[in-house]
């Protein structure tokens, strides 16, 4: 469903925004419009960034190898992350800079009817894109809001794609809003304040996401909820009595590592024990599906003070 789901929604947002991107290069060769300079712009870096995304995925699947033995699963964290650099540097420092230009040197704003009529149908492709995006995460985020969505995703794509898509809906905003003052007042400076506007949404965006993506990449463990459930599933109140310890970590965006101490009887037999381990295996896959490759290290509970809790 997660990786299904990711595709259908980065295709899409692709789809939206190459045409996109043509009618509002088209719409500033009319207008000479700087707002709409930066949203063709703003439009050919999310095509370029779902084209990363899509490379990610596939790399993602290759088989693991000697030289990676858990596989290439963190090629999509990657990759997001390259999409994160991408719109901050060609999206929102380009904007930014255009806008600054715009604001010193205003020129007024011709042929305004296309800038508005091609911003108007971008908003409703945009839309179109951004409602497939949230379909598509509601299978996901289980009633969590949509900020604890995007900080807690696994999946790189469809946070991604949110906000990219929200993203432009409120620079067309922006967009529109400086083009509608520029022409209203015939003060081409709004037009750079509206390009500003998508400057700064843009980089705010893009930093967000490279934190996100930076966690991953440098190894983000499983939720409480996660965990709480890998604990609970690893004992049976017979052979295994406690977890002593643990430790998960996100190999790929459905992929977790487990590796865990677990507290065994005394006088079980080896193999009273490793069937144990393997009932134990088998309890954490159904309770966590994500768990892919799990590693139990059996031990005797010794007298002394607990260990302190882990979270992941």
């Amino acid at each position: 469903m997660s990786a299904e789901g990711s595709t259908k929604a980065v295709m899409a947002a692709l789809a939206a925004n190459m045409g996109i991107a043509v009618s509002k290069f088209v719409a500033y060769t009319f207008t000479g419009s700087a707002s709409m300079l930066a949203e063709g712009v703003h439009s050919v870096a999310d095509s370029g960034n779902q084209v990363l995304l899509l490379i990610g995925g596939k790399q993602a699947r290759k088989k693991a190898d000697t030289e990676h033995p858990f596989g290439y699963g963190r090629e999509r964290f990657v990759y997001a992350f390259i999409v994160s650099v991408v719109l901050f540097s060609v999206g929102g420092l380009f904007a930014l800079y255009e806008g600054w230009h715009k604001v010193m040197h205003p020129e007024k704003v011709d042929s305004w009817y296309w800038a508005v009529g091609v911003l108007l149908f971008a908003i409703v492709m945009e839309g179109m894109s951004f409602r497939t995006a949230v379909r598509e995460s509601n299978h996901l985020r289980e009633g969590s809001s949509w900020f604890g969505f995007i900080r807690r995703a696994t999946t790189p794509e469809l946070p991604v794609v949110l906000l990219e898509d929200s993203g432009a809906l409120l620079g067309l905003c922006f967009a529109l809003f400086g083009v509608g003052m520029a022409v209203a007042t015939g003060n081409g400076r709004w037009d750079g304040v509206g390009t500003l506007a998508i400057g700064v949404l843009l980089v705010c965006i893009a930093v967000l996401l490279a934190v996100e993506m930076k966690s991953l990449l440098v190894g983000e463990g499983a939720g409480k909820h996660d965990v709480a459930a890998i604990r609970a599933a690893a004992v049976d109140g017979d052979t295994v009595t406690d977890v002593i310890h643990l430790r998960t970590m996100y190999l790929g965006p459905e992929e977790l590592l487990v590796a865990m101490k677990i507290a065994v009887q005394h006088d079980d037999s080896a193999s009273e024990v490793a069937e144990a381990i393997d009932a134990a295996e088998a309890r954490i896959r159904e309770a966590v599906p994500e768990a892919r490759m799990i590693y139990l290290e059996p031990d005797v509970r010794r007298p002394g003070p607990l260990p302190a809790p882990t979270t992941g």
